[in-house]
C-alpha cells in the first residue's frame, strides 16, 4: 500500500508540473504570437519616422497643405505605435548605454575623444521589444577605442 501511495503522489506531483508547464507554454504562445505580424509593421513604422524627419521645421508650420500632411502622417504614425504598445511592442533608444550585442547591432564606430569606448552615442533605427525579448535590435553607432 505504501509502494501505492507513494507513487500516486509522484504522479499527482508530476500532473501538477504538467498543468503549469501547458499554462506557461499557452500564456507565451499568446504573448508573442503577434511577433512575425510586428516584425512587419516596424518598417511602415521607420518609414513614417523617416517622412516625418524629413519635413524641415520651418515648413511644418508655414504652408496649410504641408502643415496637414505633416500632421496626418504624425497621427498616423502615433496611432500605429499606440496599437504596437497595446500588444507589449516597445520601442527602445539605447543612446548612452553601453552596446550590448543581444540589444543593438552596431552599423559604424567612431573615436569619441571624452566617451567611454563600447558607448552607443547614435541610434539610426530605434529598437523593439515584445515583452521582454527583442523584436528588433536597434542599429546604432558605438564609441570606438581610441588608444589601440
Amino acid at each position: 500500500i505504501s509502494v501505492l501511495q507513494s507513487r500516486l503522489r509522484y504522479l499527482q506531483a508530476d500532473y501538477l508540473n504538467l498543468q503549469r508547464n501547458a499554462a506557461r507554454e499557452k500564456e507565451q504562445a499568446r504573448d508573442y504570437a503577434i511577433t512575425k505580424f510586428a516584425k512587419d509593421l516596424l518598417e511602415t513604422v521607420d518609414v513614417l519616422s523617416l517622412a516625418l524627419k524629413s519635413i524641415p521645421k520651418e515648413l511644418k508650420t508655414a504652408e496649410t497643405h504641408l502643415k496637414e500632411l505633416y500632421q496626418g502622417v504624425e497621427s498616423t504614425q502615433r496611432l500605429l505605435l499606440h496599437t504596437l504598445f497595446k500588444h507589449h511592442v516597445k520601442p527602445y533608444d539605447p543612446i548612452g548605454e553601453k552596446f550590448d550585442p543581444n540589444l543593438h547591432e552596431a552599423l559604424y564606430q567612431v573615436p569619441i575623444p571624452g566617451k567611454e569606448p563600447g558607448t552607443v552615442f547614435d541610434t539610426q533605427k530605434v529598437g523593439y521589444m515584445i515583452k521582454d525579448r527583442v523584436l528588433r535590435a536597434a542599429q546604432v553607432g558605438v564609441v570606438q577605442d581610441t588608444q589601440s
